[in-house]
């Protein structure tokens, strides 16, 4: 079985996007959180056979917002209490069986392509690991087929050292790994630029009839922006 997993917080202002919020405000950044995660569920609704809301934290507005937003089609699972190491490996233990596959994303990177979700799957038929690398130095994805402890072990999370260092584990122990095209977080202003492009792009192709919508919630939250961020492209 194959199984999606999101790691998703409740975006409540001043809680989530804190980098972001420097820039933005704590209201906006919350909004911009919302809506990534609204995108991210309704693309990756049939992904995988299974799909997974991780939330966080426990709570009954939590739970009310996630129960919403997952439909029929992602369960909710509320992540353990600890560091994100211990969170994923939460995760691990309590999805991975003898032949399952997982595969977790976060919430920051509402334009992930699903198709690299897919590769991510197909890359655990033969190895134990595989990683998605993110820009700032850490990975975006991360899947497994079965528990590997060294994987989240000694790891200075939230640094640019996560992906260096959680490659160097998996080379000392001796475990198989496929690394895939990286991706981006959307963790500062100049990553949600990066994005609005990637936006602007996708919104060009698709009335060309060269390519579907992407991310439409965050799109619209982002064309509510003029005037909050100075780097925003004044052509649009």
């Amino acid at each position: 079985m194959n199984t999606l997993v999101i790691m998703a917080k409740h975006p409540v202002a001043g809680q989530v996007k804190t980098r972001l919020a420097k820039s933005v405000g704590d209201t906006t950044a919350a909004e911009l959180a919302t809506a990534f995660l609204v995108d991210l569920v309704a693309r990756l609704r049939t992904c995988g056979h299974r799909r997974v809301l991780a939330t966080w934290p426990p709570g009954e507005a939590a739970e009310a917002f996630f129960t919403d937003l997952a439909g029929d089609h992602f369960e909710l699972w509320t992540q353990p209490p600890g560091t994100l190491g211990d969170r994923l490996a939460g995760v691990a233990t309590n999805f991975l069986d003898h032949d399952d596959r997982i595969v977790v994303i976060g919430s920051d990177s509402p334009t992930l392509p699903a198709k690299t979700i897919e590769t991510a799957f197909e890359a655990l038929d033969t190895a134990d690991v595989v990683l998605v690398p993110s820009d700032d130095g850490g990975y975006v994805l991360v899947g497994q087929r079965r528990e590997v402890p060294e994987l989240f072990d000694r790891i200075d999370w939230s640094t640019s050292r996560v992906f260096e260092q959680t490659r160097q584990r998996l080379e000392a122990a001796g475990t198989s790994f496929v690394e895939l095209s990286g991706w981006y977080d959307i963790d500062t202003l100049e990553d949600l630029s990066r994005l609005d492009r990637e936006l602007a792009i996708a919104r060009e192709r698709e009335a060309d009839g060269a390519g579907e919508r992407l991310a439409p919630a965050t799109s619209r939250r982002l064309d509510a922006m003029p005037g909050e961020w100075d780097s925003r492209p004044q052509d649009r």
